[in-house]
């Protein structure tokens, strides 16, 4: 079987640079190396409360971003979750081999929960079989995660090798990860310990995909610094002056080294206004196309039907063969 990518990012809230640098910049380079299938997870959305309106447009922007940033649906197949049914389908089957125990170990889900743990949803508690079946729905081979996405993926590995040791077969591949470059965990801009998020309640911890050239000035000049003189790399003492040597390392493809060696003995307004010019002439032509794009939403529907067309067939086949195996009588 070919080595074959699966990855998806959820409709919730603005694409941000993290989503960029961190996923959808280095999907474009992929589509050359393998089959690729990039998916809008609408289904994982849903653990938290949704408009439906809301979904339905964020699910068409994330679409228009993939495409912007250079995925191009003649060479990926581009397409929304809940089109395809095996995503549910085998995320049922896989809960059935998943102990609890295993699930009691996810990071994610104590840090979101937190001590309304209780009130949390069973979606959101099964939320890494869900991606599991995402994976494993079309035997990928490789993942491209960002490393908060790790467990998640080892988990995956994990239900596949129960699996695959209950019905003593080797049927599903045990998904790769794909971590790559200095950018894979994007930081917030008003705290270098978190990570960069959509659901962050200030729009000015990120550059969103959607910002014009003057918010993403405004942004990166309001960005958190410290006091230390110069600009140098060192996550733990100075996480913030950390995270905008690795965006400006990511955006220009150069290593941390080389922006240190430019810019050390500047001083932080010069380096950011360096920065917010850099970003601007990168993410400027994405907002642009991205715009484009929304304005005709017959096309953009086009390419998820497309794209569910192309994953369904791929999943349904997989499918048989797993219910097969399971022991379902095929009609």
């Amino acid at each position: 079987m070919a080595d074959r990518i699966f990855s998806g990012v959820q409709p919730t809230g603005n694409l941000h640079l993290g989503n960029y640098l961190g996923a959808i910049r280095n999907w474009v380079g992929m589509q050359n190396q393998y089959e690729c299938i990039f998916c809008v997870v609408d289904l994982h959305a849903i653990t938290v409360p949704q408009k439906p309106d809301d979904l339905r447009q964020a699910t068409r922007e994330v679409t228009a971003a993939y495409i912007a940033c250079g995925v191009d649906p003649k060479k990926s197949i581009i397409f929304p979750q809940s089109s395809v049914s095996a995503h549910s389908d085998l995320a049922w089957i896989l809960g059935c081999h998943t102990p609890l125990g295993w699930l009691n170990r996810m990071t994610q889900f104590k840090e979101k929960t937190g001590k309304n743990r209780d009130n949390a949803s069973l979606g959101l508690y099964g939320y890494p079989v869900l991606m599991a079946a995402d994976i494993l729905a079309y035997r990928a081979t490789h993942v491209p995660v960002g490393e908060d996405q790790k467990q998640h993926l080892e988990l995956a590995r994990d239900i596949a090798g129960a699996f695959n040791r209950y019905y003593e077969n080797d049927y599903f591949p045990l998904p790769e990860p794909l971590i790559q470059g200095p950018a894979t965990r994007i930081m917030s801009l008003r705290d270098g310990t978190k990570k960069m998020s959509k659901s962050d309640e200030s729009d000015y911890s990120r550059i969103n995909l959607t910002d014009d050239a003057e918010a993403i000035d405004l942004k990166f000049r309001k960005a958190k610094s410290d006091m230390v003189e110069g600009i140098s790399y060192d996550e733990s003492a100075r996480p913030e002056a950390s995270n905008l040597i690795n965006i400006f390392s990511a955006l220009a493809n150069v290593s941390r080294e080389a922006v240190v060696n430019d810019y050390g003995a500047r001083n932080f307004s010069d380096f950011k206004k360096a920065l917010s010019a850099l970003a601007i002439e990168q993410l400027s032509p994405i907002t642009s196309l991205m715009r484009e794009l929304l304005k005709d939403v017959s096309y953009i529907d086009a390419v998820l039907k497309d794209g569910a067309e192309k994953a369904g067939a791929i999943a349904a086949k997989n499918m048989k063969q797993i219910h097969e195996i399971v022991g379902f009588v095929q009609l």
